[in-house]
C-alpha cells in the first residue's frame, strides 16, 4: 500500500463507512444475479416452460416456493431461468455502445477538428431520438425480438458515453507527458493502449455500470410491450406483461416477483455505480 493510499484510508470518515458497506452490499446483490444467469438454466427446480393445467395461479407451497402463473409454469424456476436473457440484452446494449463510444471519443478528441465536429453532430443527431422509442419503431419494422432492438438501443446509448468520455480524453491528451510520447516517437496506438486507455478505463467503467441500469428497464420495457422477446421465453419484462391481466383477478404474483427481480436489480447497478464513483473518480456523492 502506497503512502497516499494509507493516508486516504486513515483518514477516511466514518460518514463513508456506512456508503462503502452500502456499495459492498449492491455489488454482493449484482454478483449473485450475474451467478444465476450463468447457472440459473441449471438449478432450476423445475422445468421453467412446463404447464400445468390443474396449477393455474397456484399460491406458494413446498412443490411451488413462490407458486405459478396463469398457465401453470413454476413461477422461481421461471425468474431464475429469466435471469440470463434479462440481463444478457442490456448487457450487449452497454458492451456495443462502450467500446464503440470510447473509441469515437479518443479518435475526436485526439485528432480534434473536422473529425470532432463530425462525431459531435453525429451525436447531437442521435441524442435527439429518445432511445426506447427508436428501439420499438425498429422492433415494429424489422419485427418482435430482441437483436433489432438492442442495436438501436446501442446506438441510442452512444453519445451518454462518447461524450463524458470524450472530455476526459481531451484532458488527458493535453498532458505533459503525452506530448513527450509523441516526441521520442511513440505510435499513436501504443499511446492509445498503453497509457490513455488505462487512465480513462475508471471513468468507461463508472458509466457503463450507471448506464446498464437505465438499459435493463429499456429492454424490459420493449418486451413488456411485445417487441422484445416471445413466449415462452421467461424474460422479466415478458413476464410483468403476461402477469398483469391476472392483476385485476387478484393474482400478482407473476408481475410481482417479475417487477420486483428488475427493481433490485437496478437499485443495486445504480448503488454499485455511485460507489464506484465516488472510489475509482473520487466524487464524493
Amino acid at each position: 500500500m502506497t503512502a497516499t493510499a494509507f493516508t486516504r484510508t486513515a483518514g477516511k470518515p466514518d460518514s463513508a463507512r456506512p456508503r462503502d458497506r452500502l456499495t459492498t452490499g449492491a455489488g454482493c446483490v449484482v454478483a449473485l444475479f450475474v451467478l444465476l444467469a450463468v447457472f440459473g438454466p441449471l438449478i432450476t427446480p423445475h422445468d421453467p416452460n412446463a404447464v400445468d393445467p390443474l396449477g393455474i395461479n397456484a399460491g406458494p407451497s413446498t412443490a411451488h416456493l413462490l407458486g405459478t402463473d396463469d398457465t401453470g409454469r413454476d413461477l422461481l424456476s421461471r425468474l431464475i431461468a429469466g435471469t440470463r436473457p434479462s440481463l444478457a440484452a442490456p448487457a450487449a446494449v452497454i458492451a456495443v455502445s462502450t467500446v464503440l463510444g470510447t473509441l469515437l471519443a479518443l479518435a475526436a478528441a485526439w485528432f480534434g477538428g473536422r473529425l470532432d465536429r463530425l462525431v459531435s453532430g453525429a451525436l447531437d443527431v442521435v441524442f435527439g431520438f429518445p432511445g426506447l422509442i427508436t428501439a420499438v419503431l425498429v422492433a415494429a419494422v424489422f419485427g418482435a425480438g430482441l437483436t433489432a432492438p438492442v442495436v438501436a438501443l446501442a446506438i441510442a446509448y452512444l453519445p451518454l458515453i462518447t461524450r463524458v468520455v470524450r472530455a476526459a480524453a481531451i484532458k488527458e491528451r493535453d498532458l505533459p507527458y503525452v506530448s513527450a510520447l509523441q516526441l521520442l516517437g511513440a505510435p499513436t496506438a501504443r499511446i492509445w493502449l498503453r497509457h490513455l486507455l488505462p487512465n480513462l478505463l475508471p471513468l468507461v467503467l463508472v458509466q457503463a455500470t450507471i448506464g446498464f441500469g437505465y438499459a435493463l428497464l429499456d429492454v424490459a420495457a420493449i418486451s413488456f410491450l411485445g417487441l422484445g422477446s416471445q413466449p415462452p421465453d421467461p424474460e422479466w419484462g415478458l413476464m410483468v406483461s403476461n402477469g398483469a391481466p391476472s392483476i385485476l383477478a387478484g393474482q400478482p404474483q407473476q408481475s410481482l416477483y417479475a417487477g420486483l427481480a428488475i427493481l433490485v436489480v437496478v437499485v443495486a447497478v445504480n448503488l454499485l455505480g455511485t460507489g464506484l464513483s465516488r472510489r475509482l473518480l473520487g466524487e464524493d456523492t
